[in-house]
């Protein structure tokens, strides 16, 4: 989606962060938008688990961006970058907590299911 949809797919997606959670509360990576780094989560890369080092050294780059933020949240627009970013705080040991942007949404709906509350 970062590349081939582009920075109008990306403004949409902040407008509907920033709608749930406030401007105040959004911190930009850097950096952004379609230039943004890719997790290294996608295209079956997660599901092929005989390319874990592999696949959490390329994430590396993602994750010292994520770090670079400060941030207590990583919000993830899709499963696979969720997953990825993850696994990547876990195993670099990141302070921050990764959630899905439909767990936001969810929330700010007042219909956030009790299984999806582990990621707040």
């Amino acid at each position: 989606m970062r590349k081939s949809l582009g920075d109008p797919v990306a403004e949409d997606l902040r407008f509907v962060l920033k709608s749930v959670v406030g401007e105040e509360h959004v911190i930009e990576m850097h950096p952004n938008r379609s230039s943004n780094y890719c997790c290294g989560g996608g295209g079956g890369f997660l599901q092929a688990t005989a390319y874990t080092a592999q696949r959490r050294q390329y994430g590396k780059r993602k994750f010292d961006q994520i770090m670079a933020t400060n941030a207590d949240y990583c919000v993830a627009p899709c499963h696979n970058c969720h997953s990825q970013i993850h696994d990547l705080a876990h195993h670099y040991k990141g302070g921050f907590k990764t959630i899905h942007l439909w767990t936001l949404i969810c929330l700010s709906l007042g219909i956030l299911g009790e299984n999806e509350q582990m990621y707040l």
